[in-house]
């Protein structure tokens, strides 16, 4: 039984295939998600296309070197709080976000890694894990915070690795767990079996 739809805002830097797979999600009116806008800080991201594909709203706030980074962080902040969301998610979202996001929605943002975390952390999971030599890595979902994939961590799947894995096969196999994990949870939130 549904308590209400959950309102999200998802933020994407690039192809968008976990936002496609969130977009696919909610086309089911029991898995009782909305996705209320799609941000993005690059104007050519291909989540943008795949939201307005999906009649979703997007906004777009590029950040480029020398910015005011505190500036930029106040205005993503504020055009996020427009859309009134319940639960902001980054799916491949490439910037961190500051002290006026975070205190604004400390709490109700959450980020997937493509590696067990804290082992691995930063933009090269899958990499660093298969190099390391470890024979099982996996996905986490976790809750943003100041760091870098260091916040409290929501859920995580196992992927073993084969012997003949490369980077790419088996991030591959990782986003599948990424993009269900995901989904899985905000099911829950959405049912109120998790808060």
């Amino acid at each position: 039984m549904l308590l209400g739809v959950l309102r999200v805002v998802v933020l994407v830097s690039g192809s968008g295939t976990l936002l496609q797979s969130l977009i696919d999600a909610t086309a089911d009116p029991s898995y009782g998600v909305e996705i209320v806008a799609v941000g993005s800080d690059r104007t050519k991201a291909y989540g943008l296309v795949r939201a307005r594909d999906a009649g979703i709203p997007t906004f777009c706030l590029p950040y480029r070197k020398g910015d005011d980074r505190a500036a930029w962080d106040a205005e993503l902040t504020e055009q996020v709080a427009a859309h009134e969301p319940d639960l902001v998610v980054s799916a491949g979202f490439m910037k961190l976000v500051g002290e006026a996001f975070l205190g604004r929605f400390a709490g109700r943002m959450v980020n997937t890694h493509p590696a067990l975390l804290p082992a691995f952390p930063g933009m090269y999971g899958v990499r660093d894990a298969l190099a390391y030599g470890v024979r099982v890595t996996g996905a986490t979902l976790f809750e943003v915070d100041a760091g870098v994939d260091s916040g409290r961590i929501i859920d995580q799947r196992a992927v073993p690795v084969h012997d003949d894995d490369s980077e790419e096969t088996l991030h591959e196999r990782v986003k599948v767990e990424e993009r269900e994990m995901l989904i899985d949870h905000l099911r829950r939130l959405a049912s109120g079996r998790f808060s």
